[in-house]
């Protein structure tokens, strides 16, 4: 038995890759062949890299996707025109620090999620050819690298994510659209599973969201949304394993003073009762790393295993393998068993295309550490 290593799913494109996404979103008419050419390659260079780096469970790195939830729209029937998402309050009490990252975004060849499509129309899942071309190709660059990988995973996003962020402006209520956006996700989920992969669920609307949506509201109603999009994720899982889906939940994937941060103590209970077989938090950034310590009082259940972020994804500093291995031993004791824990990543590293903060040639050392650090902690736990 030994603590595996993975992540959390996207990894970084190609340059020319992340332009021809970028172009796109801005409305230019591109060369969807090309797209498609050169999507493939970067998931077989992916898989290649991830090899390389020691990574036991690994992704397509979602190259061929231009982000990680607005890729639905181009798959799913229903969505259009435009909305700029809030960002709550987060930042209004860091106006030098809000202007100087309005800045810095806007230098950036990315595409952005700040300004995503609404539900404009019935929500219907029409391009299940796009999610199987994916799914094989994943699978090609699998059987051509040269890795003994324990295990793949494909990610795809909870109902609640795309609801919070791409506006409803069709259906009577939200709770009816999140169950037409969970029928057609449970295309994405069950697909997976048939090919072969673990499923992961990005939902980082359980935690992102109370500082956003959830903002002015209290905490009782925050709390009641996270039971309701757990209630749809349950209801697209009707026919996936349990032990085959993995569940990714996170305070959002960018550097800010997140001091309005949901404490994880809030949320964890409600989480616990996904039917899921492995939780995915971060624990490596400097807010939420101390919060590793609320598993000795609310416990995983026992057939669940712990998804321990140990790398964080918004610094370019490389953690040294030392720092991974305290971290595993230090979720280990709050689990309580290290069997039960596996070695990850706070985030993805390029959830929308281009918007990374990490250089590629970092990521492949932050994975290395994530390695080296899992050898280490394995060898003074087991």
């Amino acid at each position: 038995m030994t603590i595996l290593t993975t992540h959390a799913g996207s990894l970084p494109r190609p340059k020319s890759l992340t332009e021809l996404y970028a172009r796109r979103a801005n409305g230019e008419t591109i060369d969807e062949a090309q797209l498609a050419t050169e999507g493939e390659a970067a998931t077989r260079w992916v898989v290649e890299r991830q090899r390389e780096s020691g990574v036991d469970i690994p992704s397509d790195g979602e190259q061929v996707r231009e982000a990680f939830f607005l890729y639905v729209q181009r798959r799913m029937s229903g969505f259009g025109g435009r909305w700029s998402r809030t960002q709550g309050r987060e930042l209004d009490n860091y106006p030098e620090f809000a202007e100087a990252r309005r800045r810095g975004m806007a230098q950036l060849t990315a595409v952005s999620n700040f300004e995503p499509p609404m539900a404009i129309g019935p929500i219907k899942y029409g391009d299940p050819a796009a999610n199987q071309a994916e799914l094989t190709g994943f699978r090609a660059a699998l059987d051509a690298s040269a890795g003994a990988f324990t295990g793949a995973f494909m990610t795809a996003p909870s109902p609640g994510i795309v609801a919070a962020a791409m506006k409803n402006h069709y259906y009577d209520d939200d709770d009816a659209y999140m169950d037409a956006l969970a029928t057609a996700l449970r295309v994405e989920y069950e697909a997976a599973i048939e090919h072969g992969f673990t499923l992961q669920i990005d939902a980082p609307d359980l935690a992102l969201e109370r500082h956003i949506s959830y903002a002015d509201r209290p905490i009782k109603d925050f709390v009641a949304f996270v039971e309701r999009v757990i209630g749809k994720i349950n209801q697209a899982l009707v026919n996936v394993p349990r032990d085959r889906v993995r569940l990714h939940v996170c305070w959002g994937n960018y550097e800010s003073p997140h001091d309005q941060d949901v404490a994880l103590r809030e949320i964890l209970p409600t989480l616990l009762t996904a039917n899921v077989g492995a939780i995915m938090l971060p624990f490596a950034n400097p807010r939420h790393q101390h919060e590793i310590k609320v598993f000795k009082d609310i416990t995983l259940a026992p057939d669940q295993s712990l998804i321990v972020g140990v790398i964080d994804t918004c610094t370019n500093f490389v953690e040294h393998p030392e720092v991974v291995a305290d971290r595993l031993e230090r979720a280990a004791d709050a689990v309580g068993d290290p069997g039960r824990i596996h070695a990850g990543t706070d985030c993805g590293f390029d959830t929308s295309a281009g918007m990374g903060r990490l250089t590629s040639d970092v990521v492949w050392a932050k994975l290395r550490a994530l390695r080296e650090g899992a050898d280490i902690a394995n060898a003074r736990l087991f």
